[in-house]
């Protein structure tokens, strides 16, 4: 795990290696400083020199003037350092996200993520900061003012061998009771983000349901469970500030108590006494901050699994050794295609079609048929989980990712528009398309003239999800910039259920005038839809019942029958745009 953080560094390695070089000479310089508070007490106050007060004055305030310039250059180091770090981190995560295939995001849920790419990586980045400056000035200076104590006087010094193990066994005590809380915490952090998530994105549906109240409770507990998971863990670390002052002071009082004993017995100075609690107070001190150091790494060693757990994430969709980067026609062939969301139940079995290059299919079947599955395993958005899927006669598994999905053009269930103009969002399809090609794609789409009506046109905004646009033209901008791609396949997932039958009709019209050699593929719950295309599959129960055009399914299949039967009589062919 560790390696795997470390790897992140990158160019920062400078910086994390000045900010605990200048933290080192920070430490040398404080160590020095009791040593001349000694001599001024022993040699200048308590012998009325003045001399000796100045020049040794002196030379205490310029190591200070150097401690300070030395702690302030590693304090600017530290954070580069860190937030260099924590840059790389977020990119490293991201770009692997990036890679993933839909099987591997459905490991992690969207808030999971989000935490894990936020809260997580901020952990992460303050302990990073902690490490290089705390961590390494708070050893030092123990070790540091730990030698020194003992120059001045063993035998007192040896008071702190006495106190670090009862420290040293408090800390691990708090340590490994703390650690599965935090772990236990983050998970609610990710329940906290879903809730918020889906209450924002779905805001318009609670409030026409008048679940404002059922959402708040939803958030209650939520925030509940992190607010006792947070408290059960902190009143753990809170036994660290007590812990460590009941060591500080005993030490203190135990060399006060017997360093006052020596001096009384002309056997110590008050200079070495002063100069021996100071050296006691560096040494408690670093002490302390290794502890803050401690709790700060329980924290944050949760976040680095959840980190490293998406980092080493395995896509399970990669390019092969020697891709196939043409595909050169939009012909398709499942051979015996079975595939399963888990290993241990398919929701395809033995799935066997041939559609020829430039043919339009329809797709119909009930909810959970698989319908959206088996369209997603064309551009491998799932890989199959036994059989082959063949474009342009080579296996899919052969092809270069971007080549295959180049070709492949999906217009999902679940539309998304992004932030930005019509224009921008259009060009995701194409990004050199030109102005006519992008109005072109939108007539072919049905969507030029409801852009029309907008005052900026094709520089309209697109808010945030695409929330100030209905359904109808959300689908219609979809399929435009689906279409921008010059695609040698179409897959249209349920992506005219929002748009009135005369738009529907007009759309069928223009795909098979205008790219008559695209292969396309149609899922749609209306056999109106569908009915004049080349050929239909009818799925039921992930298998393949029936495949053949309109008429020859009206005679053969029954569930084909029962659907159109069905929709004829409920007038189901009559929709308005949404």
């Amino acid at each position: 795990m560790l390696k795997e953080l470390l790897k992140c560094v990158g160019k920062y390695k400078l910086p994390s290696f000045l900010a605990p070089l200048f933290i080192t000479g920070e430490v040398v310089l404080e160590v020095l400083i009791p040593l001349f508070m000694a001599t001024i007490i022993d040699n200048g106050i308590n012998a009325g020199n003045m001399n000796v007060v100045i020049s040794t004055g002196a030379t205490l305030v310029l190591l200070a003037l150097l401690s300070l310039v030395c702690g302030a250059l590693s304090g600017k180091y530290a954070a580069i350092a860190s937030a260099g770090f924590a840059k790389n981190l977020r990119k490293k995560m991201f770009f692997k996200i990036q890679d993933y295939s839909f099987k591997n995001i459905d490991k992690f849920s969207t808030a999971s993520l989000v935490t894990r790419m936020t809260t997580d990586v901020t952990n992460l980045q303050n302990s990073y900061q902690m490490i290089i400056r705390v961590a390494v000035r708070s050893p030092i200076m123990m070790v540091t003012s730990l030698i020194m104590a003992f120059s001045v006087n063993g035998r007192l010094s040896l008071i702190f061998f006495a106190i670090l193990p009862v420290l040293g066994v408090g800390l691990y005590l708090i340590m490994t009771h703390a650690h599965p809380i935090f772990e236990k915490v983050f998970k609610i952090y990710d329940r906290l983000n879903t809730v918020v998530q889906e209450n924002l994105r779905g805001i318009r549906v609670v409030k026409a349901y008048v679940r404002e109240e059922h959402e708040k409770e939803k958030f209650k507990k939520a925030s509940q469970g992190m607010f006792e998971g947070f408290s059960k863990a902190d009143k753990l670390l809170a036994y660290n500030a007590p812990l460590m002052q009941f060591c500080v002071y005993s030490a203190m009082l135990l060399i006060s108590w017997f360093g006052a004993h020596m001096i009384v017995q002309d056997a110590f100075t008050t200079g070495k006494l002063v100069t021996l609690i100071s050296y006691v107070m560096q040494i408690l001190h670093s002490l302390m901050m290794l502890s803050m150091i401690f709790v700060m790494i329980t924290m944050s060693r949760a976040s680095a699994e959840r980190v490293v757990e998406v980092i080493k994430e395995v896509p399970d969709v990669k390019n092969p050794e020697n891709p196939v980067f043409e595909v050169k026609s939009g012909e398709i062939e499942f051979d015996n295609v079975s595939f399963g969301y888990s290993e241990n139940k398919n929701c395809l079995n033995n799935i066997n079609l041939t559609i020829k290059s430039g043919q339009t299919i329809g797709i119909l079947g009930e909810t959970g048929s698989g319908k959206s599955s088996l369209v997603q395993l064309i551009p491998r958005l799932y890989d199959v989980t036994s059989g082959s899927i063949k474009v342009g006669g080579v296996d899919v598994r052969d092809y270069d990712l971007n080549a295959l999905r180049d070709s492949v053009a999906v217009v999902l269930q679940k539309n998304v528009l992004f932030s930005g103009t019509i224009k921008e969002n259009l060009r995701w399809g194409n990004k050199q398309a030109t102005d006519e090609q992008i109005k072109n794609a939108c007539r072919l789409a049905q969507a030029d003239e409801f852009i029309n009506t907008f005052p900026d046109k094709y520089d309209t905004f697109i808010e945030q999800g695409g929330s100030n646009v209905s359904g109808g033209q959300k689908q219609r901008l979809c399929i435009a910039r689906a279409l921008l791609k010059n695609p040698k396949i179409l897959i249209l997932d349920d992506s005219t259920s929002a748009v009135d039958t005369k738009t529907d009709a007009a759309l069928r019209k223009a795909f098979k005038e205008a790219i008559p050699n695209t292969t396309k593929l149609i899922i749609a719950q209306r056999i109106a839809s569908v009915m004049d295309a080349d050929k239909i599959i009818v799925i039921s129960g992930g298998k393949v019942s029936g495949f053949g055009t309109h008429d020859e399914l009206i005679e053969n299949n029954k569930i084909y029958k029962e659907v159109y039967y069905s929709q004829n009589r409920g007038g189901l062919n009559n929709g308005t745009d949404a």
